[in-house]
């Protein structure tokens, strides 16, 4: 008589490295039934959602402009979840760099764009920060979970931003619920005429290379991933576990209010309640699927990206909902999810 067993067995490397790739497909066949029961055909749809975005320079260059902001939100949870602080506030905290940038890029009126633009990174960068301190502090100090305190921060930082536009920076003329425009001095460059392509494209691929380098070459990226691997062992061989989570929570944080930096001084040039269609929770879905790598982050970046880019143009062409490319982002992150968790076990048939 045969029987089936479940029994742990890590997967070999080579087949680690194709989880990804695997995810993707495994993906794309699952939510086809969705497509065909939008009345349209999958491969018709898969093509608008891969190819038709890259067949024009437009477009292509539609596709790098959507991926700047997921790129940095994409690094800035995989920095987190490398040293096992799950950060589920990258949303949050890219609305409080935002907020920093909007307030930054008026006061900055006058000064030249060389002066105006570090300073506005930094403000970005440091308000991230100061978003994810509570959250840091109550996880080191109180073993408060990360998770629900990160992810409460996200409403909390959005009334904020109603209170700030409902009120002081409502504009006084049309009565918008926005910001004041932005010094010209503070917005970023156009990277390529007659384009939406800005300097926060540049200063996200600067991050990647930066994540990169401090997980893989640098004593604090060793001391992040043995805290990930492991909190006990890691605090055994002398690692001050508090400390690294700490370090990681707050560069995490600093790290996604740099996209709101990006969305104010590049697209928008004012704040507004939507400016992020939640690029900090898609930044987890980025993370996961990149394997929390550099190289995967970006990577992955980019796929949704398109895949956001390719959403608008499947709509157009075969008129099936905006919405599915938010259906495909979900699917892929419960897929690979899953097959990151099935990598450790096999399936053994055993004979009685």
């Amino acid at each position: 008589m045969l029987r089936l067993e479940i029994e742990r067995a890590p997967a070999p490397i080579w087949m680690r490295s194709l989880i990804p790739v695997i995810a993707v497909l495994v993906t794309f066949v699952l939510t086809s039934v969705l497509v065909v029961w939008a009345g349209a055909n999958p491969l018709a749809a898969y093509r608008h959602f891969l190819i038709s975005p890259l067949s024009s320079k437009v477009s292509a260059l539609e596709v790098l402009v959507k991926s700047t902001p997921l790129l940095l939100t994409g690094a800035a949870v995989a920095f987190a979840f490398s040293a096992g602080y799950w950060n589920i506030g990258a949303e949050g905290q890219l609305y409080a760099g935002a907020i920093a940038a909007a307030w930054l890029g008026v006061v900055l009126e006058g000064l030249p764009p060389v002066i105006a633009i570090p300073i506005m990174l930094a403000g970005g960068f440091v308000a991230g920060a100061l978003w994810a301190l509570p959250s840091a502090l109550l996880k080191v100090k109180l073993a408060v979970d990360e998770v629900v305190t990160t992810l409460l921060l996200n409403s909390v930082v959005l009334f904020v931003v109603s209170a700030l536009l409902n009120g002081p920076w409502r504009d006084p003329i049309s009565g918008w619920p926005q910001s004041p425009e932005i010094a010209a001095g503070a917005a970023f460059p156009k990277l390529i005429p007659r384009s939406r392509l800005h300097l926060g494209f540049l200063v996200a691929l600067l991050v990647i290379g930066l994540l990169w380098f401090i997980l893989s070459r640098t004593a604090l990226g060793l001391r992040m991933r043995a805290v990930g691997l492991g909190q006990e062992a890691a605090r055994f061989v002398g690692v001050s576990v508090e400390r690294t989570m700490l370090t990681a929570a707050l560069v995490s944080g600093g790290i996604a209010g740099l996209a709101g930096v990006g969305e104010v001084a590049g697209i928008h040039f004012h704040l507004i309640e939507g400016i992020s269609p939640g690029y900090g929770y898609t930044g987890i879905i980025i993370a996961t699927l990149g394997g929390l790598h550099a190289a995967g982050v970006g990577l992955a970046a980019l796929f949704i990206g398109l895949i956001d880019t390719g959403a608008q143009t499947v709509s157009r062409a075969l008129g099936v909902p905006v919405y599915l490319g938010d259906v495909v982002q979900a699917a892929l992150l419960l897929v690979t999810l899953g097959m990151f968790i099935l990598q450790n076990y096999r399936i053994k048939v055993i004979s009685d």
